[in-house]
């Protein structure tokens, strides 16, 4: 018995061997944030194509208008009157400019209007409907 005594007190304590120490593990943290983060933008992204494809298609009656004004024929001027008064009318509120150039155009435009036989459109005429042709942004 003496034996087992012995060989306990030889054995070598063992200093320098430490405890189990816990490390903190994030990266499951950092990598779920990330997934987030790329879905969320994602979704951002799809949703403005999706407003931008929506937008596209969606009808603009202000460059409609605009557009018709470029085509009026004004050999009919009569016609061509009425139709520049009709068209003009959507824009004649954006400015206190658009106001007065639709007021001095429809005041130009009167004397084609309410009679039955006119003369042909003035350069003056056609210069108003120009200078408001210019001040239009659609």
């Amino acid at each position: 018995m003496g034996g087992i005594n012995s060989m306990q007190s030889q054995e070598i304590p063992l200093h320098d061997i430490k405890g189990l120490v816990e490390i903190h593990e994030y990266s499951l943290y950092y990598l779920s944030a990330l997934v987030i983060v790329v879905l969320i933008l994602l979704f951002g992204l799809l949703y403005l194509l999706y407003k931008f494809l929506q937008n596209r298609k969606k009808f603009n009656l202000r460059k409609e208008n605009l557009m018709l004004l470029h085509k009026i024929n004004f050999r009919d001027a009569k016609k061509a009157a009425y139709e520049i008064t009709q068209l003009t009318s959507i824009f004649k509120d954006d400015t206190l400019r658009h106001e007065r150039a639709y007021k001095l155009l429809v005041e130009n435009l009167e004397s084609y209007k309410y009679k039955k036989e006119v003369s042909e459109f003035s350069n003056e005429s056609k210069h108003l409907l120009e200078n408001f042709l210019g001040l239009i942004d659609v």
